[in-house]
């Protein structure tokens, strides 16, 4: 196996362009799904359609938190050939070690529970089935998608590039349609506008900095392409980079077309509920005609589709890392899907609990972040390809940042 990765990375180094770095690609394309779940669109669409462009600068400095932190994740896999559940198992004392699995797990369900909504809606805006039959066949879909993993890495990362291929090509179609004002450009100046833009915005971090995939970076990467010294670690690590940089900046920009479109659709046309999905739908074909609406629910369905497989892989990495223990792909994927069809049952705001979904990610994040900062700051554990010093302080700096809002955000629920 080692040779074998000698003679890939070799060869790949000899060549240039698209063939140079395509055999590398696949980690960061996984992982970008999770930034465009439909917590996301959640988020985004109510951040534009209350605030116009005025949260776009939050959307941008989450994909840079998040490309900074996806390709910390990706580098400690390479390095110890661990994940990080794995590492902080064997480093951490145990009582720690299973409460970080308990807010591990319930963040996961967190996760799932909106991607599962949203390709349940998806399906009932596009059908007109009832959420209830729109929650099955995204089970079926999902259950199927993660049988690719019995056929290597390769045919799951074609699967989820296909869907983020989907996503891109509908918010492109909506843009061209909605037209944003130059006005946006504004929205990249900081500031907030009041608790509501404030409660959104831990949202919007919540969807884009994401804990469960900051676990499973790391293990999508580690032994992927085995090294067999540190020159193959430094050369692997600077094409894992430009997955990275790819995949998530590919991302960040659909997440930027989610709310300018949203902006530029519904913001100041008093259009009441306008930041609920599918009154979004709705409201869309009057406005920007069927194409705009079913593009929508096309980008819907295939994010929430793809990124519930993920979230279920996520979860496996998170269950065996931690405590040793794992379950078969399909019974976590039927234990997971329990809190998406009570909610459907109960009759709940599905948008609400979206958004809800999302703040409740972002106070996991300090969770994952914070080991994985210790461990790429560590040269005991990453060798040489620790952390530089000014990436472990912007990554310091991130870290308080999230802290920082969701101690604000509890500070306003607890006094407004």
């Amino acid at each position: 196996m080692t040779a074998r990765a000698t003679e890939i990375l070799n060869k790949r180094g000899n060549k240039r362009g698209v063939a140079r770095i395509l055999p590398f690609m696949g980690p960061a394309i996984i992982a970008s799904i999770a930034y465009m779940d439909p917590g996301n669109f959640a988020t985004n669409i109510q951040g534009g359609a209350q605030f116009g462009y005025g949260l776009l600068w939050v959307i941008l400095a989450a994909n840079l938190m998040a490309m900074l932190i996806q390709n910390l994740s990706a580098k400690l896999g390479i390095a110890t050939g661990k994940n990080l559940p794995e590492l902080i198992r064997e480093r951490w004392p145990r009582p720690l070690v299973w409460l970080y699995w308990v807010q591990a797990e319930i963040v996961a369900m967190a996760t799932d529970l909106a991607e599962f909504l949203g390709a349940a809606l998806a399906i009932h805006l596009l059908t007109g089935l009832p959420m209830i039959w729109g929650a099955a066949i995204t089970g079926v879909i999902t259950f199927w998608l993660l049988t690719l993993q019995n056929k290597g890495f390769r045919p799951l990362e074609i699967a989820i590039g296909g869907f983020v291929l989907i996503i891109g090509v509908a918010y492109l179609v909506q843009l061209l349609i909605a037209r944003p004002e130059l006005a946006a450009l504004g929205g990249f100046i900081p500031s907030f506008q009041g608790q509501a833009s404030v409660y959104l915005a831990v949202g919007i971090i919540g969807a884009t900095v994401m804990p469960h995939v900051i676990y499973l970076h790391s293990a999508l990467t580690q032994g992927r392409v085995p090294t067999a010294n540190d020159a193959e670690k430094l050369r692997l690590s600077k094409l894992n980079r430009i997955d990275v940089l790819l995949g998530l900046g590919f991302a960040g920009l659909i997440n930027m077309s989610m709310l300018a479109v949203a902006a530029a659709t519904f913001f100041g046309k008093n259009i009441e509920d306008a930041g609920n999905l599918e009154t979004a739908y709705r409201t869309l074909t009057p406005l920007l005609g069927p194409a705009a609406a079913i593009a929508f629910a096309v980008a819907l369905l295939a994010s929430g589709i793809s990124s519930s497989a993920v979230g279920t892989m996520a979860g496996q990495v998170i269950m065996q890392g931690f405590v040793s223990f794992s379950i078969p792909l399909w019974l976590r994927r039927t234990i997971t899907m329990v809190p998406a069809f009570a909610v459907i049952l109960a009759g709940l705001d599905t948008t609400s609990v979206l958004v809800l979904s999302q703040v409740i990610l972002s106070f996991g994040v300090p969770f994952a972040l914070v080991p994985l900062l210790l461990f790429a700051a560590n040269r005991s554990v990453m060798g040489v390809l620790v952390s530089r010093p000014v990436i472990t302080a912007l990554g310091w700096c991130f870290a308080a940042i999230i802290i920082g809002l969701n101690g604000y955000l509890l500070w306003g629920a607890f006094t407004g």
